[in-house]
């Protein structure tokens, strides 16, 4: 089955008042008139594909359909492509929004992205852990055989809890991603770590602070699935940032796309079937009352809370759990009041204080601050919405002080704390993380929420949303 686009030859000015459609975007499946670039660009409230939200899982979809060359627009109702994955530049300072690692053995990320252009920055393979007033390492054995050997008698765990790590690494990496993420077998992750026999001394100090601040979640509920997926990837790849900001993950997947084809400032009101049938894909309306209509398929690439709001009428709330939520509080510093030069993530290994984890993003990336000056970054879990600002940075400053000194810390002036109450998705059991993202005729969802709560899920998501919609039009087998 092949279908075709006649996309309408009028100015775009009407639809996007601060944006252009480029009208060279054309298909050798969707043919339509062509036009020069030096011809005014045309109205048209028809594509190929509309898709809203340009975060990771929207770009990721933008991306398949730019291969398949089916014409399609972008919709953005911030200023910039990216989600939660991004990153603003504040007196000089590189400041991402939220704790983000990125690891570089994510499968589908190596298949989009140009690692050598990222620039990609390492941490140190493990971590510190404050724990009895001082810090302790957790080390890979593999990448840092004599500081895992050295730190085989610490009182972060056992020397069986150790061995047991080595364990758990060969059982993730005997699997492949899918038979991990496809499983139907699944448990909170502190009871799988219970049932392979972890001490409680190692749950607290290290799984409880470590994977609490990738989840997001220290009580470990977030399924087991999720937990093999990530120590599979840590053991195949790096944790880095990208030099100039994990912005740069997103931006890069938009300097791909077809020029104008991404619509930045520009907020969906509603998705609508017109008539209420859904014979035909839905239509799109802005907030500033346009209509824009797709010929094959409407994409949904936002997060959680907000499908709920664009599907009311059409699909019931996909948001059943309590999202992760955190906060990220960042403070600059001089060099000589950095304590240490590692490029290592910090870790709360006691029950008392506010802090999860830190880093000074200037020993991973001397690139994340002006030069001569230095950036601490803190994360806590929750959203603490009975404290200001301002209790925050000092409590985490008081705290801090035990950690390193009072004459490093408290010297340190705070520069931004960012809330972010839908850090990610809640992936508690039971999960599915393959759902269909077809959910009616011509409408697709995507998101880290209909897979994996990664980068990675972010990106499987978009292009499985692509796939499905092609398939069901008759466009690929």
């Amino acid at each position: 089955m092949q279908l075709a686009i006649s996309l309408p030859t009028s100015s775009t000015s009407h639809f996007f008042p601060h944006r252009r459609v480029n009208p060279n975007l054309r298909s050798r499946r969707f043919p339509g008139p062509r036009s020069s670039s030096e011809e005014p660009y045309n109205r048209t409230n028809q594509t190929g594909v509309i898709i809203i939200g340009a975060g990771l899982a929207g770009l990721a979809a933008a991306t398949r359909l730019t291969s398949e060359k089916i014409p399609f627009l972008l919709l953005e109702a911030s200023d910039g492509v990216g989600g939660r994955v991004r990153t603003d530049i504040v007196d000089g300072y590189f400041l991402d929004r939220g704790f983000q690692i990125f690891i570089t053995a994510y499968p589908e990320a190596k298949k989009l992205l140009d690692y050598e252009k990222l620039d990609l920055q390492r941490f140190y393979a493990g971590a510190k852990v404050f724990y009895g007033g001082e810090f302790h390492t957790v080390a890979d054995p593999l990448r840092h055989l004599w500081d895992s050997v050295s730190s085989l008698t610490n009182p972060i765990g056992s020397v069986v809890d150790k061995g047991l790590i080595a364990l758990t690494r060969a059982r993730v990496l005997i699997k492949s991603n899918e038979e991990i993420l496809n499983s139907g077998v699944e448990v909170p992750t502190i009871d799988l770590l219970r049932k392979i026999g972890f001490s409680d001394e190692i749950l607290d100090r290290f799984f409880r602070p470590f994977f609490g601040g990738i989840f997001f979640d220290r009580e470990l509920e977030t399924t087991s699935k999720l937990f093999d997926f990530i120590f599979r990837c840590l053991a195949l790849g790096e944790n880095t940032l990208p030099a100039m900001g994990i912005g740069e993950i997103p931006n890069q997947l938009a300097a791909k796309l077809p020029a104008n084809s991404v619509m930045l400032n520009t907020r969906v009101a509603s998705i609508e079937y017109p008539n209420g049938s859904d014979s035909d894909p839905p239509t799109v309306k802005l907030q500033d009352g346009s209509v824009l209509k797709a010929e094959i398929g409407v994409i949904v690439a936002v997060e959680q809370p907000e499908v709920d709001k664009l599907l009311v009428g059409i699909k019931e709330p996909v948001m059943i759990k309590p999202a992760r939520s955190t906060i990220c509080l960042y403070f600059t510093a001089e060099p000589n009041q950095i304590p240490v030069q590692d490029p290592v993530l910090f870790l709360n290994g006691t029950k008392t204080g506010i802090i999860n984890n830190m880093f000074f993003a200037t020993n991973v990336a001397r690139t994340y601050a002006p030069p001569g000056k230095a950036l601490v970054s803190v994360s806590l879990i929750g959203l603490f919405e009975d404290r200001s600002d301002d209790d925050l940075a000092s409590e985490v400053i008081r705290e801090l002080s035990g950690w390193f000194g009072e004459s490093s810390v408290t010297s340190w002036k705070h520069l931004k704390t960012y809330r972010i109450p839908f850090a990610q998705p809640n992936q508690c059991p039971p999960t599915d993380l393959v759902k269909s993202p077809r959910i009616g005729s011509g409408l697709y969802l995507c998101g880290d929420y209909m897979t994996s709560a990664t980068f990675d899920g972010a990106l499987v998501s978009g292009r499985r949303a692509v796939e499905v919609l092609l398939r069901v039009k008759g466009l690929v087998k």
